[in-house]
């Protein structure tokens, strides 16, 4: 014998009504033990009324009887026209079903009727003795009018039949991980990756026309400089060889910044490869929660060895200090976001707060594993005695920067260096999106993972070239600026955030609002980290490429 289970979210399922008992009576609510991913992501199991026992079908079964009071009639009603619906499990195959209809029959808005669906048809295919598929649609005759204010009695039923099939246990899951591989989604992903491709090969297309050309001449040109006349004033790029390697301003934070970003990047492709093997298969529920909150925390170690090395090869001597700075600079942030908004999910009594054991669980994995790890990541940094590889030597004093036009200015060249990586993405953003707010499913990571290979390379490169130009003009601060330009797109994946919740979602209210905006922020904010450290880690081979390639004194 199996028992249905119901999901209960309080952002867009059935929750409310379930939760106040109106759906089915409180008898049945029995609370289902979850994994920590499942309750990270807001979901709360249920055991649900309807007993599907194994080759056994029913016709026309009584759930129960309930007499709807006015004001539940009235939220029943409000939950049809906001096109609520129900999602259910059985044997972990998902189930979903609209809960009523709306009559639009009439012109006039003031003349619908609304209908609340009272009987559910499951069909359940079998083979041998396991369950291959699951159906639930409702019965569009056996309907319970909530158009008027006014108590209601109604009896909710429900029928089961079974089927036997031919379908494999194997591939059971297949009907649902080929939901995104559809014709039509498949071609518009295709779209969005021969968009990026066309992107990437206009860029790289004029970089090599920079590096081939400009550069070559610029090296004939200080070739024939030094042949011809030693004292002629050098101009260019090369005039700034004793700054260049001049270390950057608040060198902690810098260091810090770059070790939070490898962290992530190294988190991003560790998830990429899980769900490429297969890991995240649909309705593995919870899985890329868990996969996310574990992965973090043992991939602390590279964040502080990379901060901490980095630091050290800057010449700085506060190490722990720039150690506490690594740990806090994403995970502060992120703590100080989650206690906000799970504040706001008590308060609205939400599914989405964390009980205090989940809670307690992540404290605990924050303090023996992400924390110590960290540290042991310090210690071999700062004792790796690695030092920082610069092809020319700095002088003491710093050269003063020429005066520049606004459009040289840091925000008009991150606003150049973000759009083209963004406009590489944009197209599989919507999915993302769709995926991670709309709850719908996504599979197609082979896709999604070519579009990131795609978002680095561009990002590699506009950055390089802004820092190209940027030499050029004699700026010689470019430490900064190309973590910023790097880590820009960030900021553009948050402006479509604005685009995505007025004009696509349907999200409303204080809470949706916030979660969306405040979660958003949190994964933005890494991009931004891990994006900032890929555009400067290319720019730093650049800039030691071209300054190793000719003779300063």
């Amino acid at each position: 014998m199996r028992r249905i289970t119901g999901t209960r979210r309080e952002m867009w399922s059935l929750s409310t009504l379930t939760r106040s008992g109106l759906f089915t009576t409180r008898d049945h609510m029995k609370e289902k033990k979850e994994a920590l991913g499942e309750v990270l992501n807001g979901d709360r199991l249920v055991s649900a009324p309807y007993r599907l026992d194994f080759q056994k079908e029913k016709e026309s079964e009584a759930v129960c009887k309930k007499k709807l009071t006015k004001e539940e009639v009235a939220r029943f009603r409000s939950a049809v026209i906001k096109d609520y619906y129900f999602q259910m499990y059985y044997d972990d195959l998902p189930i979903w079903g609209f809960i009523g209809k709306v009559d639009k029959e009439g012109k006039d808005p003031s003349d619908y009727k609304y209908f609340l669906y009272k009987h559910i048809h499951f069909d359940v295919f079998y083979n041998k003795d396991r369950v291959i598929e699951i159906n639930a649609r409702t019965d569009p005759n056996s309907l319970v009018d909530l158009t008027e204010d006014k108590e209601v009695d109604v009896e909710f039923m429900y029928t089961v039949k079974w089927k036997e099939t031919s379908t494999p246990f194997e591939k059971r899951m297949d009907k649902y991980s080929q939901s995104s591989s559809l014709p039509h989604h498949l071609e518009i992903h295709w779209f969005s990756i021969i968009n990026s491709c066309v992107t990437v090969l206009l860029l790289t297309g004029f970089l090599a026309t920079i590096l081939m050309r400009v550069l070559k001449n610029d090296f004939v040109k200080y070739a024939h400089d030094e042949e011809s006349v030693d004292d002629q004033e050098e101009t260019g790029w090369k005039y700034i060889h004793g700054d260049v390697f001049r270390y950057p301003k608040y060198k902690s934070l810098f260091a810090a910044a770059l070790g939070s970003g490898t962290q992530l990047f190294t988190l991003t492709l560790f998830i990429f490869l899980l769900a490429l093997v297969g890991v995240f298969y649909p309705y593995n529920r919870g899985a890329l929660f868990t996969a996310l909150v574990v992965i973090y925390a043992l991939t602390s170690g590279i964040a502080g060895y990379t901060s901490a090395t980095f630091y050290c090869q800057l010449e700085g001597t506060n190490w722990v200090r720039n150690l506490l700075l690594t740990g806090c600079l994403f995970c502060g942030p992120l703590f100080l976001t989650f206690c906000f908004l799970n504040t706001v999910a008590i308060v609205y009594t939400a599914t989405a707060a964390l009980p205090f054991g989940t809670i307690l669980v992540i404290v605990l994995i924050w303090t023996l594993v992400t924390s110590p790890l960290l540290v042991l990541g310090g210690i071999a940094g700062k004792n790796s005695k690695a030092e920082f590889q610069a092809p020319v030597r700095t002088t003491k004093y710093p050269r003063e920067i020429p005066p520049l036009p606004w459009y040289r200015g840091t925000v008009p060249q991150m606003a150049m260096a973000g759009f083209l990586p963004f406009s590489a993405i944009y197209i599989e953003l919507y999915y993302i999106f769709a995926s991670v707010w709309g709850h719908r499913i996504y599979t197609i990571y082979s896709i999604l993972f070519i579009v990131f290979i795609i978002l680095l390379i561009v990002t590699a490169f506009i950055t390089v070239a802004l820092t190209y130009f940027q030499l050029t003009a004699e700026d010689h601060e470019w430490w900064w600026r190309s973590f910023l330009c790097g880590g820009s797109t960030g900021l553009f994946i948050y402006a479509y955030c604005l685009y995505y919740y007025y004009a696509r979602s349907d999200m409303s209210g204080f809470m949706q609002t916030s979660f969306f905006f405040g979660y958003m922020a949190c994964i933005c904010y890494g991009f931004f980290l891990m994006l900032g450290m890929v555009g400067f880690r290319a720019t730093l081979l650049f800039v030691r490429h071209i300054y190793r390639s000719i003779k300063c004194e």
